[in-house]
């Protein structure tokens, strides 16, 4: 390029001199074609007209000797000019070939890159999903299924489950604990009058944990032996609702509710249609869906990760109410139980309703890896649009191979547009997850309060910290999407709720795990108390689609239990629950607690050989 510059330089200054050249010639041209006045008067006054420049004129005819000269000079000029012309053309293709070539090495490379990360991006997507997979775990032994058995579990799913009166022998975030909307529009009891319940209240020392943890290694070592009656693990769980949920287009909830607004909807009864077929009860055992999140904590050495683990399984409890705030669960009836065996799991489960003004329920889960329990009471109100359910009550949780006691709080369910549009349900507040056997750290989970429209609806952020208050750990997420940890976009995924199946929306927005709870199959029938919840024929109805059964028997249920309840405010009978037991912690709360009689009962006599203490229904 340097050189190039220097020869348009010279070619410049060629031009110059002979643009000052041709100037010259074109008034010697002028001259020239002029008429020779001269010519004609030589003879006349020549001496006398002709002007003195005439005599210096000799110069300019110089000019003709230098024609020569300047046609050389515009030759090479215009030879120098064509030369250089192409040197220009040839280092300009150069140079774009060479831009060219760069970009296209840059794509080439900006390719390579991006194909990279769509391949790691593929296997996360895998690892994900291969996490969060809902394919029952099958132990060995039941993989293949006999013929006989094969053919019973192909017509599960086909064949509707007999209601409790014609035949009792028929039968998953994160992205933690108990769904609030569980209790939607009911949270309490299905009577409509009623006071409070008194109940002993006796002493209980710090290690309340430790008593409820006492029996789990007996329990875990007959889920391992198969001691449980009617508890061999079934790989044919049923896959789908006999019937799908019943019209409530036709049922105009502002002539119940109107005359309610801005109180508690405990004791105002509703039609079955709005309910689900599933109680409070059962719902406690949804919140176990996730348990694998414990396992997983009961295996991690590292504490701020298992609060991590915690945090995760708190969450993941509330994403089964995403669809599911058209209904609401059954109100349990006092001294209503329900049980859940789940040796895919690992888990023995077990609850009942201990009292019913105020209405409490609690459960007790055990497990080789962890304890779970809680007693929940629920406080409602009516705002004309829109429903808030307030949870009294706190969460346990139980590591017994590293010591950890969890305990956290719930927070405030709101069902938006109850009277029209499409309903939605909300989630916020705060939960605060502590270790009381370790200041180690501390968890905060917020439930963000937005709007159906915002970008933050049912947003979830967290931090865990040490007992300095350094946060170690953030967590953010949706409680329907999944919980993340971390600082994005490099965030690992703690937590992810599974699929829902195939036509949920039919199907009262059940999930998976929800739509095995209230599954009665034959081996269970006699393992089972009375009192539980499967056994329920008003629930049984509903389930079957048969609403005006449903609604028949709810009524008679709800009829009796009022009258049991006359009965004995007029004998001075107080209700004593069988399986829990009502304490005073060191903080001086009441909690309920399991006196670890269930599954001893269960194994000896048996249920089926004990008279049922009372008939509920």
């Amino acid at each position: 390029m340097d050189k190039c510059a220097e020869e348009l330089a010279r070619c410049q200054s060629n031009l110059t001199e002979l643009s000052r050249l041709l100037q010259s010639l074109e008034i010697l041209q002028r001259t020239q074609s002029a008429p020779n006045f001269t010519d004609m008067q030589k003879h006349q006054l020549y001496l006398l007209w002709q002007p003195n420049e005439y005599f210096v004129k000799p110069n300019s005819f110089l000019l003709l000797s230098c024609f020569p000269t300047v046609h050389s000079l515009l030759k090479s000029a215009f030879n120098t000019m064509a030369i250089e012309k192409e040197k220009i053309k040839q280092v300009l293709s150069e140079q774009e070939q060479s831009d060219q070539s760069s970009q296209i090495i840059s794509i080439r490379k900006s390719l390579s890159l991006a194909l990279a990360q769509n391949a790691e991006l593929r296997s996360r997507l895998n690892r994900i999903h291969s996490e969060t997979i809902l394919t029952e775990q099958v132990v060995s032994v039941n993989i293949i299924p006999t013929p006989d058995e094969a053919v019973e579990q192909m017509g599960i799913p086909l064949t509707q489950q007999a209601s409790n009166e014609s035949r009792l022998s028929m039968s998953e975030s994160v992205s933690e604990f108990f769904d609030a909307q569980e209790v939607l529009l009911s949270a309490s009891s299905s009577e409509n009058e009623g006071s409070d319940d008194e109940s002993y209240v006796s002493d209980v020392s710090d290690n309340i944990s430790e008593d409820n943890a006492s029996v789990t290694d007996n329990v875990s070592r007959q889920m391992a032996n198969g001691d449980f009656a009617g508890s061999a693990f079934r790989n044919g769980r049923r896959i789908c609702l006999p019937a799908p949920c019943p019209d409530t287009s036709n049922i105009n909830l502002w002539n119940i509710l109107r005359n309610n607004i801005g109180k508690d909807l405990s004791k105002v009864s509703m039609p079955v249609e709005l309910n689900e077929p599933l109680n409070t009860l059962q719902r406690m055992c949804e919140e176990l869906e996730y348990s694998e999140l414990l396992d997983k904590a009961a295996e991690t050495e590292n504490p701020f990760e298992r609060m991590v683990l915690v945090a995760a399984f708190a969450v993941s409890g509330y994403s089964s109410t995403y669809y599911r705030a058209g209904s609401k669960p059954f109100n349990p009836l006092l001294g209503e139980t329900y049980e859940c065996i789940r040796e895919d799991k690992g888990f023995c489960f077990f609850s009942e309703q201990v009292s019913h003004h105020p209405p409490i329920s609690a459960c007790h889960c055990e497990s080789k890896n962890f304890t779970f329990w809680q007693d929940v009471r629920w406080k409602n109100k009516f705002w004309g649009k829109s429903m808030e359910i307030l949870p009294i009550g706190s969460v346990n949780l139980t590591i017994p191979r590293f010591g950890d006691h969890y305990e956290w709080n719930k927070v405030t369910t709101c069902v938006h547009n109850i009277l029209s549009g499409r309903r939605w349900i909300e989630h916020y507040g705060e939960i605060t997850i502590r270790n009381t056997k370790s200041s180690t750290c501390l968890c905060k989970l917020t439930f963000v309060k937005g709007n159906y429209w915002s970008s933050n609806v049912n947003e979830v952020q967290g931090f865990v910290m040490d007992q300095e208050g350094k946060v170690i750990h953030r967590l953010f997420g949706k409680w329907h999407e999944g919980l993340y940890c971390g600082v994005p976009p490099s965030a690992k995924c703690v937590w992810r709720p599974g699929s829902m199946p195939t036509d949920y929306e039919l199907y009262y927005g059940f999930t998976r795990f929800a739509i095995e709870l209230n599954e009665l199959c034959p081996e269970l029938k006699d393992a089972l108390p009375r009192t539980d919840a499967r056994f329920r024929p008003d629930q049984r109805y509903l389930e079957e689609g048969n609403v005006e059964m449903a609604s028949s028997e709810k009524q008679r249920i709800e009829d009796a239990q009022r009258a049991r309840r006359k009965w004995n405010e007029e004998n001075n009978i107080k209700h004593e629950p069988r399986f829990f037991k009502k304490v005073v912690d060191a903080n001086h709360r009441e909690r309920w607690v399991s006196n670890n009689m269930y599954w001893e009962l269960r194994k000896n006599p048996g249920f089926i050989n004990m008279e049922p203490t009372v008939s509920l229904w």
